[in-house]
C-alpha cells in the first residue's frame, strides 16, 4: 500500500513539518526545532519501512504495524494538514480586507485560519479515534424493498439477506465477536437466501482460516451464494504468477467448505412452485488497471431466455453501466466494494462528488442496482458509513 505511493506518504510527513518550521519555529531555540523535526524523522523511517513490505498490505501476524501507522496519520499528520489549509486560508481572506476593506494598508490583521484550525483539532480526533474503535466495532441490519412487475409472483415476499466485503483478515482476536453477532444476525433473518458480493479476504486465503467455523454457520432456505471481490483474487500479493494462481484457487476451494455456492461468470435456476428466476454471478468487473477485469457477460447470462427475471451479483458496481445496463437482461443487480467510503458526515460521503454509484439505490429505465456499504473493511475504520447488513424483500408490483 504504502510501496505505490511512495512519494506521496513522504511528501505528506515531511510538508507539514516543514511549513511549521518556516512559519513557528525558524527563529526558535535548536532543542525547539528538534523536537518539531522528530515526529517528522519518525514518520518518514516508519514510511520507508512499510515500503519494503512485499505485499499491499502486512500478513496478519504484522498487520498492527500498518494500522498504528495509519493511526498516526490520522491523530498526527492529518490534523496538522487541516492547520495549515485554514491558515493559509485566514492569511488569505485577511490580506483581501486589509486590501479592499480597510484604509490603513499597513495594519495586519488577525489570522482567524489558525483560530479554526486550532478548533478543528479535537473534532479530529474525535472521528479517527472513533472511526477506528467504536465505529468499526458495530454494524446495522438493514432492510430494502424491491418492486416490479416483471419479478414471477411466487417470489413475491421473497427474502434475501445481502452480505459484502467482509475483509475477515480485519476481525483479529480483539474484534471476532463482531464477524460473530454479524453471522448469527443474519441467521436470525430466516433468509430465504443469502447472497455474499465479494471480498471476503484481504489479501490471501489464510484471512479466512480463524473464521470458517463462524461463516459455516450462515444458513437459507436456498442456499448462500457468493461471487469473488477483487481482494480475492490474490491480486495484492508480492510473489509471481503461479502463487497468486495457487491462492485463488484456495479461496474458491475454501469458499465450496463454507457450505456456499461460488458463482464464477455463472448462473443458477431457483425454483419456486412454477415460478422461476435466474441467480447470476459475474466475476469481478473493475477497470482492468486498479481492479481485475475478469466479468464476462455472455458466459455468465449464455442460459438466459427471453421472459426471465435476472438477478445479478456482481462486486463493483462500476460494472453496471459498462456491462449490465448495454446487455439489458438484468432487471436487478446487488454490488457492493465502495464501502460508502467508510465516511459520511451529516449524511454526506465525498465519494458523492464523482457521480458514480456508490450507496443505495440507482435506476436506469426498467433495471435497477443496489450497491450495499458492506459489513468490514481492509482499513479498520468507519465513520457515518455503519457497517450493515441489508434485508432485501422482493415484491411483486
Amino acid at each position: 500500500m504504502i510501496a505505490r505511493s511512495f512519494i506521496v506518504f513522504l511528501l505528506l510527513n515531511i510538508l507539514p513539518f516543514l511549513f511549521f518550521y518556516l512559519r513557528f519555529f525558524k527563529h526558535s531555540e535548536w532543542w525547539k526545532q528538534v523536537l518539531l523535526w522528530l515526529p517528522s524523522v519518525g514518520m518518514v523511517a516508519y514510511t520507508i519501512y512499510l515500503a519494503l513490505e512485499p505485499n499491499f498490505i502486512p500478513n496478519n501476524d504484522r498487520i498492527i504495524v500498518l494500522y498504528i501507522y495509519l493511526l498516526l496519520i490520522g491523530l498526527v499528520i492529518a490534523p496538522m494538514w487541516i492547520f495549515i489549509l485554514c491558515s493559509l486560508a485566514g492569511r488569505g481572506c485577511s490580506a483581501l480586507v486589509r486590501k479592499y476593506c480597510t484604509k490603513d494598508k499597513e495594519k495586519p490583521r488577525k489570522n482567524y485560519g489558525n483560530f479554526l484550525g486550532v478548533i478543528l483539532i479535537p473534532i479530529i480526533w474525535f472521528i479517527v479515534l472513533w472511526g477506528a474503535f467504536p465505529g468499526f466495532n458495530k454494524f446495522e441490519v438493514n432492510h430494502t424493498e424491491y418492486v416490479s412487475e416483471e419479478l414471477p409472483n411466487a417470489f413475491d415476499g421473497y427474502r434475501i439477506v445481502i452480505l459484502s466485503d467482509a475483509h475477515v483478515g480485519s476481525y483479529q482476536q480483539r474484534n471476532t465477536w463482531v464477524l460473530e453477532q454479524a453471522i448469527d444476525s443474519i441467521n436470525a433473518q430466516q433468509p430465504d437466501m443469502i447472497v455474499f458480493t465479494g471480498d471476503l479476504l484481504n489479501i490471501q486465503p489464510a484471512d479466512l482460516y480463524p473464521h470458517i467455523k463462524t461463516l459455516s454457520k450462515l444458513k437459507a432456505k436456498d442456499g448462500v451464494f457468493s461471487i469473488l471481490g477483487n481482494h480475492d483474487y490474490a491480486e495484492y500479493l508480492g510473489c509471481d504468477e503461479a502463487i497468486k494462481v495457487a491462492n485463488i484457487k484456495e479461496t474458491i476451494s475454501l469458499e465450496k467448505q463454507l457450505g456456499w455456492t461460488l458463482l464464477l461468470n455463472e448462473s443458477q435456476t431457483i425454483q419456486r412452485d412454477t415460478d422461476q428466476i435466474i441467480l447470476a454471478g459475474m466475476e469481478n468487473d473493475g477497470d482492468g488497471k486498479h481492479f481485475p477485469q475478469k466479468g464476462d457477460i455472455a458466459k455468465t447470462l449464455k442460459d438466459v431466455k427471453d421472459g426471465d427475471f435476472v438477478l445479478m451479483l456482481e462486486h463493483d458496481p462500476s460494472s453496471w453501466r459498462r456491462k449490465i445496463i448495454p446487455d439489458g437482461r438484468a432487471q436487478l443487480t446487488l454490488s457492493g466494494h465502495t464501502h460508502a467510503m467508510q465516511f459520511n458526515i451529516f449524511g454526506w460521503c465525498p465519494m458523492s462528488v464523482l457521480g458514480k454509484e456508490f450507496w443505495g439505490w440507482y435506476e436506469e429505465g426498467r433495471q435497477k442496482l443496489f450497491v450495499t456499504a458492506g459489513l468490514g473493511g481492509l482499513i479498520p475504520f468507519r465513520f457515518g458509513a455503519t457497517g450493515e447488513i441489508v434485508v432485501l424483500t422482493l415484491k411483486t408490483k
